[in-house]
């Protein structure tokens, strides 16, 4: 019976990994696309519209995923008219846009958090070189924020890995799908535990670097 659960796990090794591939797309676009919408909302916090950029971190940071990512899934089309041509517009694109949303008002967080740790002194000294506000926010200061930057934002993006899972919900084919068409396939318990406990290894795998690359950076950067 063991052999046999083996046998069975290692038939279905390769789908399980092309399910990853998928969340792993998934969690990589959903995580460049909010870091350039949150790098944007949070440079807002530094301008007269402070206020819309507040009201987007504060919706977005604390919506529930599972919402958004049924929201971006029912109410967005199926496809999209564009320059005369129908084009999809898949599940797994609306996903990515569900992630997308809370990882754009955490990135700005934390370009607000990065921003904040810079002594007041560094924007005097640029103000006394007649900088304008805005040649000391990209050209002094941002440059600084980066190396801060850059633990939680990979933080986030191991978080954002794990709330792939939810995209089996809506129907996207992931790792999380694939083990349930094995597990009803193959249709023993033994199997279906071995699965799972596979899932969870495999997630390990990816995010445990990740965070073990966050701490080293975390102390790398204390300093600075």
């Amino acid at each position: 019976m063991a052999n046999d659960t083996l046998a069975a796990l290692v038939e279905w090794a390769p789908a399980l990994l092309v399910g990853l591939g998928q969340n792993v797309l998934i969690s990589l676009t959903a995580i460049a696309a909010g870091s350039a919408a949150g790098l944007f909302i949070g440079a807002l916090n530094f301008s007269p519209l402070r206020p819309l950029a507040r009201l987007w971190v504060q919706v977005f940071r604390n919506a529930p995923w599972l919402v958004l990512i049924y929201f971006t899934t029912y109410v967005f089309p199926f496809e999209v008219h564009l320059f005369g041509r129908y084009l999809a517009f898949p599940d797994w694109l609306k996903v990515t846009l569900g992630l997308a949303l809370p990882a754009s008002a955490n990135v700005a967080e934390i370009l607000r958090g990065a921003v904040g740790s810079i002594p007041a002194t560094q924007w005097e000294a640029a103000r006394s070189m007649a900088f304008s506000r805005a040649q000391v926010f990209t050209q002094v200061i941002l440059p600084q924020c980066f190396t801060r930057m850059l633990p939680p934002w990979m933080n986030l993006y191991a978080i954002i890995t794990m709330g792939t899972a939810l995209a089996s919900l809506v129907g996207v084919h992931d790792v999380i799908d694939t083990a349930q068409i094995a597990s009803n396939t193959v249709n023993r318990i033994p199997f279906t535990v071995l699965i799972y406990f596979s899932l969870l290894a495999l997630f390990f795998a990816w995010c445990f670097p990740i965070s073990r690359l966050t701490q080293r950076l975390e102390r790398r950067y204390a300093f600075h």
